[in-house]
């Protein structure tokens, strides 16, 4: 398991980005904007971590922060501001299955043989990546619906 990121939604990115780069010295090392789910991902990194980066792909080799800026809501309440820990696994099904097993709530399957989500006791969420390509799509997480909020 190699932790990944974690997840900050933000309500005004320019602000945001003054923030975490001018003010706090991190470097944007990746940016991605989805028009049809109305948002935008800026992955941030600490300088001798963005170095290590260049030119890599970003979610193997450093953690990072995501900040995520959603269009359309400027205003979270009640912690809705923080988003996941990410982590990339060797193998998404056996660690869904092992946590099943202990008792955990998988809230996301890995459906798509790539993303689960689950939630510590204490209601964080954690998104569990495959590392490399994704699995091919197999039972019972094909057909296996999401459970609570993740």
């Amino acid at each position: 398991m190699r932790y990944l990121h974690t997840m900050v939604r933000v309500g005004d990115l320019d602000t945001a980005l003054d923030f975490y780069c001018a003010k706090l010295g991190l470097k944007e090392v990746r940016r991605q904007q989805n028009a049809k789910g109305r948002f935008t991902l800026v992955f941030l990194a600490a300088p001798e971590d963005a170095a290590i980066l260049s030119g890599e792909k970003t979610s193997a080799l450093s953690p990072m922060v995501e900040l995520t800026y959603n269009w359309d809501e400027k205003n979270y309440s009640g912690g809705r501001n923080f988003g996941h820990l990410a982590y990339a696994v060797s193998d998404v099904y056996a660690l869904c299955a092992k946590l099943m097993a202990a008792g955990v709530t998988i809230n996301r399957p890995p459906r798509d043989g790539n993303m689960a989500f689950i939630r510590s006791p204490d209601g964080i969420s954690i998104e569990l990546l495959q590392q490399g390509d994704p699995l091919p799509p197999q039972e019972p997480w094909l057909s296996m619906p999401n459970t609570g909020v993740w």
